[in-house]
């Protein structure tokens, strides 16, 4: 009879488990996935900007590479303060700020005339958009369980590639709006593409909860099982080390993670802010070049879940961040050797399968093994010192291209960054590895 009982109990609590976390998800990450989509669309739409907005305001490659990049200085600037505004103000208010503040500059795009005003804008849109990303990876830590959150979090990037899946065919459609109402084809990509934002931003107010136990759509039971087993996580990472955020900020973990996604970042951006560019120079159009552009992302989205689920079912984190980022190094390097279009599409997918990868899993290591104000600096920080990378691997390539009239040098160049960044997870993780494990084997 005792054995029947527990057994019972076992499975009622299995299956509380699962419903408590499906009614999370559901809830949650589809509106997430939609905000990080236009986030990450309005941030990265000059790349298609570029492919007639260059040309009609004398924008040289090295200028566009400082606008591309200057977007970052802001956002390293604001990123720590906008996190821990998030922490104290709850999530629902300071992400609708943040959306309906990117949404309205990003459309300001539109009145670019020249290189100040450029400089300025991107300055300005890096500003408003300091702290979304750590932000919803701290937010995702009050809802989910340290054995969920890779594949969940790896659920939200997937608006990362999916932005361009769907992005790049737009913009380059968009592009040909030109002479449209008077105003330019990149005109109205930065229009269409920023109002959405807007709007959103203030859908976001009233639809997110701030914290569990506001969530009048959880039950009771669901609600307790949730407290009952995120309790015991924090419970167990402040027994182990118990930071200050001070501490945290000065961690070496902390600082080894920042720049491993400094290198991670490096390759992002790279590619992201370049890759219409080096397809538009196969000879095709604006609206081919963004179905083309496409591509790589769409192998990145898959190899991303699968990857990410792969890591929540090993319970292994620091192969699963290490190798995608050394296969981005190995693939940017050989791309940087072939001048054939099929082929150098070919390895710069697999370089975007490598840089996925890592982003789907890289954010299960920080929040490992922090918890409150000391999480929020410390992924704020990770992420504002990674994205200074955003500045110097759009403006390496864009200096090479400058010198050499080539990419290609610039893309073996920017190999060094996602080398560098696998290196130091391997290495620096090694004594960590212990850590995390055991932070997430909390029963």
């Amino acid at each position: 009879m005792a054995t029947t009982t527990i057994s019972e109990a076992g499975a009622a609590k299995s299956e509380l488990e699962t419903s408590t976390i499906r009614t999370i998800s559901w809830r949650l990450i589809p509106f997430l996935v939609l905000a990080y989509f236009f986030s990450y669309l309005d941030r990265v739409n000059l790349g298609f900007a570029a492919l007639t907005m260059n040309a009609e305001l004398k924008f040289s490659p090295t200028i566009f590479a400082w606008g591309a990049g200057i977007f970052f200085i802001g956002y390293f600037i604001f990123e720590v303060p906008s996190n821990l505004a998030l922490e104290k103000f709850g999530a629902s208010r300071w992400i609708a700020r943040i959306m309906v503040t990117w949404g309205i500059i990003s459309a300001l795009m539109s009145l670019v005339s020249g290189e100040l005003s450029f400089y300025i804008l991107r300055f300005l849109l890096g500003v408003a958009e300091a702290g979304f990303f750590p932000g919803i990876i701290l937010y995702l830590t009050y809802w989910y369980p340290a054995e969920y959150r890779a594949r969940f979090l790896a659920a939200f990037a997937i608006a990362v590639p999916v932005s361009t899946v769907i992005g790049a065919p737009v913009s380059g459609l968009l592009l040909g709006l030109d002479g449209a109402m008077g105003l330019k084809g990149w005109q109205w990509l930065f229009i269409i593409e920023g109002v959405p934002s807007v709007l959103l931003g203030i859908v976001t107010w009233f639809y997110l909860t701030d914290r569990p136990e506001r969530a009048d759509w959880l039950t009771a039971e669901q609600k307790a099982w949730l407290a009952s087993k995120l309790n015991a996580e924090t419970a167990t990472k402040q027994a182990a080390t118990q930071l200050t955020l001070g501490e945290a900020l000065s961690s070496p973990k902390v600082i080894m993670l920042s720049l491993s996604y400094f290198g991670f970042v490096g390759a992002l951006y790279g590619m992201q802010f370049w890759l219409p560019q080096i397809v538009k120079a196969f000879g095709l159009t604006n609206a081919q070049t963004g179905f083309v552009t496409a591509i790589p992302y769409l192998f990145g989205t898959i190899a991303m879940i699968l990857w990410a689920r792969h890591s929540d079912a090993s319970r292994e984190r620091i192969l699963h961040v290490g190798a995608p980022l050394l296969l981005t190094a190995l693939a940017l390097a050989a791309s940087s050797t072939i001048s054939d279009p099929t082929m150098t599409m070919v390895v710069l997918t697999v370089a975007a399968i490598g840089v996925f990868c890592t982003f789907g899993t890289f954010w299960t290591l920080p929040t490992a093994w922090l918890s409150g104000t000391a999480a929020a600096g410390a992924i704020a920080l990770i992420n504002s010192i990674g994205n200074l990378a955003g500045f110097g691997g759009p403006y390496l390539i864009g200096w090479v291209k400058e010198a050499t009239g080539s990419t290609s040098t610039g893309l073996l160049v920017l190999a060094v960054l996602p080398l560098i960044g696998g290196l130091l997870v391997f290495l620096g993780g090694h004594e960590s590895k212990a850590e995390f494990a055991s932070s997430e084997k909390v029963a």
